[in-house]
């Protein structure tokens, strides 16, 4: 072979390992758990996908898959390689995690989902990803749901009112706190709530407001006790099998990351911001009430939280984790996250 046939077939050859690695692509298959009109399926992954796309020039996807496993699988089926990515709720795998509670306890001041979040992400990254408690997968976000108030039949002002009220929890802190304020916790998924209080079962719900609308709490409960803060909130990550790295350049998984972390936390929470908002404005509509707790029932409150924070505190170092400054860190990095822009102006 003359020496411009082989310059010839070279090139031909690098022209065509070029255009084939231009075609390659990586598809994330996401796990979602959530009806299909959620936020997290109407916003956030199509989002994310967007940003992904955007940043890889098309080399990396995402596709979202319904109903591939109830909410307290996710984790393993991601570890398992049943799907490559989803997002957890902490409250649904019991004993499992227990680092992740710490934007969980009540803060008795206001602040976005959006800044929770970011706060959330750094605080994870910093502090409590140490206890390994998201082994098996890799953490790519965090993320904190609005406000848990108490929606209820009756008319409730004060702590005293609730006691042995049968009110739906969930896990987490909201369990714990259910507890402290003697409640009658009945256990129930969100999408439960609307069958058991429209046939008496429950006399209310610990909920944050985005389910007034989309689960149509507004409907069966005419009245919401609130505190500013929440009395508690909730706490998720998203996570990715680490195999799917593999699939990629490390050129696209640097882009992947800089379309995760902070910046994908900080879109869960505005997504949990906006869905609040829409489920406070339906219940204004339907003519709900909203009554704050009282100055003395917050100072018992505080106190309670006081209490399981301790707890809280004692129990998590024994998993590596220094929550008195974790705690700390949290509540700086709200504050410099509220100084930050938000994520809404990068949402399609």
């Amino acid at each position: 072979m003359n020496k411009t046939k082989q310059t010839l077939l070279l090139g031909a050859v690098a022209a065509a390992t070029i255009s084939t690695t231009a075609m390659a692509q990586t598809t994330i298959t996401v796990s979602t758990w959530a009806g299909p009109n959620h936020g997290i399926n109407t916003m956030v992954w199509p989002t994310w996908k967007s940003w992904i796309e955007e940043a890889t020039d098309g080399r990396v996807t995402v596709e979202v898959v319904h109903d591939l496993g109830p909410p307290a699988s996710q984790m393993a089926m991601v570890a398992d390689g049943i799907a490559d990515a989803t997002w957890v709720f902490h409250g649904y795998n019991a004993g499992r995690f227990l680092a992740t509670q710490l934007p969980e306890f009540p803060t008795f001041e206001d602040f976005s989902s959006e800044n929770a979040s970011a706060a959330y992400w750094n605080t994870h990254q910093e502090y409590l990803a140490q206890a390994n408690e998201h082994r098996g997968v890799d953490v790519v976000a965090a993320g904190v749901h609005g406000p848990g108030w108490i929606f209820s039949s009756e008319h409730y002002e004060t702590l005293a009112d609730l006691e042995s009220e049968r009110i739906r929890v969930g896990g987490g802190v909201m369990g714990d706190l259910s507890n402290a304020l003697n409640l009658t916790g009945v256990a129930l998924p969100p999408t439960g709530v609307y069958e058991a209080g429209s046939q008496g079962v429950i006399d209310g719900a610990m909920l944050v407001p985005e389910g007034l609308r989309s689960f149509r709490v507004a409907e069966i409960f005419p009245h919401t006790l609130t505190v500013d803060g929440g009395f508690y909130r909730g706490s998720f990550t998203i996570v990715v099998n680490p195999m799917i790295w593999d699939e990629m350049s490390a050129e696209d998984r640097a882009a992947v990351e800089e379309v995760s972390g902070e910046r994908l936390s900080r879109l869960f929470g505005y997504m949990m911001d906006v869905s609040d908002e829409r489920g406070v404005e339906f219940a204004e509509e339907q003519g709900h009430t909203f009554t704050s707790l009282g100055d003395d029932d917050l100072e018992t409150l505080r106190g309670i939280s006081s209490n399981l924070v301790e707890t809280w505190s004692e129990q998590v170092s024994e998993r590596g984790v220094d929550a008195e400054t974790a705690l700390e860190y949290f509540h700086q990095q709200l504050e410099e996250a509220a100084a930050q822009e938000s994520v809404a102006s990068l949402v399609p």
